[in-house]
Order: C-alpha cells, then structure tokens, then sequence
C-alpha cells in the first residue's frame, strides 16, 4: 500500500474499525468549482437533495452537514478522510476535529484543499468518531 505521506500511513494504521464510527460517509465528487481560497463541489445526498460541500485551507476541522450524517444524539469529536489520488494511487488520511455541524460539509485542511485545486481526487470517505 502506498502513502501520500508519512502522517497519513501513521493515520491509517490508527483508523478505527468501521462498526466504532458513528457515521460513515463516502462522498463521490464530480467536479470542484475553484474560488479564491476555497473549492466547492455539488453532491446528492441519501434523500436526493443537492448539498454542497466547501473545502478551505488554512484552519484544520470539519463543520459536518446534518443530512449527510446520522449522528443526531451523538457527540463525535473527530473525523477521518481518506481518499485516494488518481494519478498514482497514493491513500491521504487526515483526522480533523469536528467543530461543528452547517447546511455544508466544510472541511478546512491545506493538503485536501490543494489536492482539490489539482483536481487530484473524486471520492472522500469520512468517519465520524
């Protein structure tokens, strides 16, 4: 297996099993739009609405977007991405905490958002925990 980057295959080796997480998701992404210091992307959630998720960098979390995840009396202090690049197979985890909940799935981590921009990835799979 082949890491992204040396924090990732640490991450990966810390991933907990799928039946601890309160909520998995796995979010295949179309297209991004590229904005000044964010991407977006447009996805169709479980019920066939349109949501919208917003990747920044900067700041590290993930503010979760409720009709995504099932975590309603639930208290989840982190969330797992991973994903895997296209161009050569490489997996990318970061553990980001949740800082909250919005109408969008806002994810604030450099590396994702500048594999983003490269149009680097088309799915994300989260695990809430």
């Amino acid at each position: 297996m082949l890491f992204f980057d040396k924090l990732s295959e640490i991450l990966y080796d810390e991933l907990p099993k799928t039946t601890s997480a309160y909520s998995k998701v796995m979010i295949n992404i179309e297209q991004f739009n590229i904005g000044q210091s964010y991407v977006t992307a447009k996805l169709e959630n479980r019920y066939g609405d349109i949501i919208s998720i917003n990747i920044e960098g900067g700041r590290t979390g993930i503010e979760l977007q409720e009709d995504l995840f099932n975590i309603k009396d639930k208290n989840p202090r982190f969330a797992y991405l991973i994903t895997k690049i296209k161009e050569d197979n490489k997996i990318l985890v970061r553990k980001l905490p949740i800082i909250g909940q919005k109408d969008w799935l806002l994810i604030y981590d450099d590396t994702f958002f500048l594999m983003a921009v490269k149009d680097a990835y088309d799915e994300i799979e989260i695990l809430a925990i």
